[in-house]
């Protein structure tokens, strides 16, 4: 690898892990805030309160697992967060599938670091995962992917779920905030209890509006081009090409930096530093993650409205 290589991978791995902020963000830092200085309090004064949380919700791609893990480094200061030491006050695991609270519960142990036995039943793992929340001293309990709690469940099922949740925050021997992040389906499960949702400050991602939001996407990808020290071509900064790059995202704020940091990868690998981001470049990216042919990608087809970005090895029915 030549120092040229290296230096261009550098960028691309700032690139990668630059955070644009976001008005769902900002909510979702502000409401995370007052729940710890709310927790910091009441541990100085002895003070047993039920633990409030947070519902973050959005589709695929919006950008929610990031959101978190900004959140966790903007606040690793006032934080512990290591899991590996005594004290982690921050536990964040992915929904395992299936999504039993047996098996959610023995997730919870593992991420806790506590060595879980494979024959107990549901209530009593989660009357271990009690115990162990106390121990660890964690004052958030973060399960990503929460609307699988809720997949192929009755309502009687999904109220037992929501049974469990409110119980880690009603604990009075220690009481966890729950930070639920998932798809939208995940509100079923908030929404059917009324004393689990008003627990819960609610947030959603909303998708990017065609119109709306032309203008910060443009800008969102001359600040990356910026950071890069790439120049654009004109070709990047129109309002098509905007909607082309929102279309293309499928309309989601995460899918739609990361196809732009794609884009400004594949320039910077291609032409070096003297690189010039190009329409072409994103026409690849989405090649690269799509195999579509020209007619059925959103960089090149006029049409490219009635393109479903989602799919892949999608072609022209009329030119096969």
């Amino acid at each position: 690898m030549t120092n040229s290589d290296i230096k261009i991978r550098r960028i691309v791995q700032d690139l990668r892990s630059a955070f644009v902020p976001t008005p769902s963000y900002a909510k979702l830092e502000a409401h995370f805030r007052t729940l710890l200085e709310q927790r910091r309090a009441d541990v100085t004064d002895g003070i047993v309160n039920n633990a409030r949380g947070i519902v973050l919700v959005g589709q695929s791609g919006s950008g929610k697992t990031t959101a978190i893990r900004e959140l966790i480094r903007q606040n690793k200061s006032l934080l512990q967060t290591d899991p590996t030491k005594d004290i982690c006050e921050f536990i964040s695991l992915q929904v395992p599938s299936p999504a039993t609270m047996k098996f959610v519960g023995a997730a919870t142990l593992r991420a806790l670091g506590y060595p879980y036995s494979g024959d107990k039943q549901g209530p009593a793992i989660w009357d271990q995962v009690k115990v162990q929340l106390k121990l660890r001293q964690t004052s958030f309990l973060h399960l990503d992917e929460a609307q699988d709690l809720a997949r192929y469940q009755t309502d009687k099922e999904r109220q037992s779920v929501v049974n469990t949740l409110k119980s880690v925050m009603e604990n009075s021997f220690w009481p966890t905030g729950l930070i639920l992040s998932g798809m939208p389906d995940l509100k079923k499960i908030v929404n059917q209890d009324p004393q689990l949702a008003r627990r819960l400050y609610p947030i959603e991602i909303g998708r990017l509006n065609a119109l709306r939001d032309v203008t910060p996407v443009l800008d969102i990808v001359q600040k990356y081009a910026a950071r890069a020290k790439v120049e654009t071509e004109p070709c990047v900064c129109s309002e098509s090409f905007a909607q082309r790059l929102m279309h293309a995202a499928d309309y989601e704020f995460g899918l739609m930096a990361e196809i732009t940091v794609q884009a400004l990868s594949k320039a910077l690998f291609s032409d070096g530093t003297e690189a010039r981001l190009q329409l072409q470049h994103f026409a690849d990216v989405f090649f690269d993650r799509s195999a579509a042919i020209d007619v059925m990608n959103p960089f090149v087809a006029e049409d490219f409205a009635r393109i479903d970005p989602r799919q892949v090895f999608e072609f022209d029915g009329e030119n096969a």
